[in-house]
C-alpha cells in the first residue's frame, strides 16, 4: 500500500517540539509539489528553477504548515479559542484548524483590505471575524494585547510554534531534490516564511544533510517595503494584499536569515508582480495569487539588471493559490475585463474562429 501523507507533524515528528502526549490537529498539510519550471529558468538564464507550490495546502496557502503546529499546541494547552491578525490567508487557516481542533477562532482583518476569496474561507469555517479600522499592523497589535490579557491563544507567526511548522518546507525541498538549491526566493511580508526556511535549512546544515545554506531572497512589494526602506512603512499600499505589511513581526529573524545565507532583500512594483503572476500561469502552468508571484518577479528584475548571482539551481516558493484572489486573472494588462467569446453551437463556425481547417 502506498504511503499516505500524514501532515507535517507526524511526517517530521522527530524534528519538531512535540511529545506523544500532545494533541495533533492536522488537515494533511505539507507534501506540496515541487514543480520544475523550465520557462522561468530560461527567463532567468539559470540551470534549473523549481516552484514550491504552497497553494496546494488544505486552505490554499503555506500558512497551514505553521497553523497545524500552533493550533496543536493551543489544543494541548487546553485553549478554547485562538486569535489571529490577518491580511487573509492566516484567517482562513486559523479558522479551519480551529474547527478541526474543536475550538473557536477570532480573526482580526484590516477593514476593506482583504480579498473576498480569503474572507469567504474564514466565514465558511465559522470564525468570529472583526474588521479593524486600521491596517495589518494595528490588527496584530490588538491581537497581541488581547492574547496577553484574555483567554485566547495567539496563532500569528510571532508564535514560535508557527515557525516550527513552516520550517518543514525546507525539509521537503531537500527530500525532493536530494540537495539544497543555490538560491531560494520568496515573497516577504511579515517575514515569518523566510525566517522559517532559514531555521529549516540551518537544521539540515547542522545535521549534515546539506553542505551549504541556500542564499535566501525575500522580495517585497515596492509600496510595502520596510526592509528596503530600513524602517516601518506607516501606510503600506500594494495590490499584493498578502504582503501589505508595514511593520514585519519577524524583522530581526529575517535580517539574520539574510546575513547568515548571504541573501538579499528586494522590491518590485505592482506592475512587475502582475506581469509575473500572468507568466507563471501562462508559461509554467501554476496559478498563484498575485502576492505569490513576488519572489519570481524579484528574480526576473535582478536578472534584467544583471544583479542575479551566478547560480545553477533556484527554488521559488509561491505561497498561495490563485483562487485566493482570482479577480486579477480576469483582467488584461490594461486592466480591462476578459470575457469569453460567444459562439453558435456550430462546428464550422467554431473552427473558423479558432483558425482550424477541416481534416483531409
Amino acid at each position: 500500500m502506498a504511503h499516505q501523507w500524514r501532515g507535517v507533524i507526524r511526517e517530521y515528528f522527530d524534528r519538531l517540539p512535540f511529545s506523544e502526549s500532545d494533541a495533533i490537529v492536522t488537515l494533511g498539510e505539507g507534501g506540496t509539489p515541487l514543480i520544475e519550471a523550465p520557462a522561468l529558468a530560461k527567463l532567468l538564464d539559470v540551470g534549473s528553477v523549481h516552484l514550491k507550490f504552497e497553494g496546494m495546502n488544505p486552505t490554499g496557502s503555506f500558512k497551514d504548515r505553521g497553523m497545524t503546529t500552533a493550533v496543536s499546541k493551543a489544543k494541548s494547552s487546553g485553549a478554547k479559542a485562538v486569535i489571529a491578525a490577518s491580511t487573509g490567508n492566516t484567517s482562513a487557516s486559523a479558522a479551519a484548524y480551529a474547527v478541526k481542533g474543536g475550538m473557536q477562532s477570532v480573526v482580526l482583518v484590516p477593514a476593506g483590505k482583504i480579498s473576498w476569496g480569503k474572507l469567504s474561507q474564514a466565514v465558511a469555517h465559522k470564525a468570529q471575524i472583526l474588521q479593524v479600522k486600521g491596517n495589518f499592523d494595528d490588527c496584530l497589535r490588538l491581537a497581541r494585547e488581547l492574547s496577553e490579557n484574555y483567554p485566547v491563544f495567539l496563532v500569528n507567526s510571532v508564535n514560535p510554534d508557527r515557525l516550527q511548522g513552516q520550517k518543514t518546507a525546507a525539509f521537503e525541498i531537500f527530500d525532493a531534490l536530494g540537495y539544497a538549491p543555490d538560491l531560494h526566493a520568496m515573497p516577504l511580508g511579515n517575514a515569518g516564511n523566510i525566517s522559517a526556511y532559514h531555521l529549516g535549512y540551518r537544521e539540515d546544515l547542522d545535521a549534515g544533510r546539506i553542505s551549504v545554506l541556500p542564499k535566501l531572497w525575500g522580495i517585497q512589494a515596492a509600496g510595502s517595503a520596510p526592509f528596503i526602506q530600513g524602517s516601518p512603512v506607516k501606510k503600506p499600499e500594494t495590490i499584493a494584499t498578502a504582503i501589505r505589511i508595514g511593520n514585519p513581526a519577524s524583522w530581526d529573524l529575517a535580517q539574520a536569515a539574510k546575513a547568515d545565507t548571504d541573501g538579499s532583500f528586494g522590491a518590485v512594483t505592482d506592475k512587475e508582480i502582475l506581469w509575473m503572476h500572468r507568466f507563471l500561469s501562462q508559461e509554467c502552468g501554476v496559478f498563484v495569487e498575485p502576492s505569490s508571484a513576488t519572489g519570481a518577479a524579484g528574480l526576473y528584475k535582478a536578472a534584467k539588471l544583471g544583479t542575479l548571482p551566478k547560480v545553477n539551481s533556484i527554488v521559488v516558493t509561491v505561497t498561495g493559490h490563485g483562487l485566493k484572489d482570482p479577480d486579477w486573472a480576469l483582467k488584461d494588462e490594461a486592466g480591462r475585463s476578459i470575457k469569453p467569446k460567444k459562439v453558435a453551437a456550430v462546428a464550422d463556425s467554431v473552427a473558423g474562429i479558432l483558425g482550424l481547417e477541416r481534416n483531409k
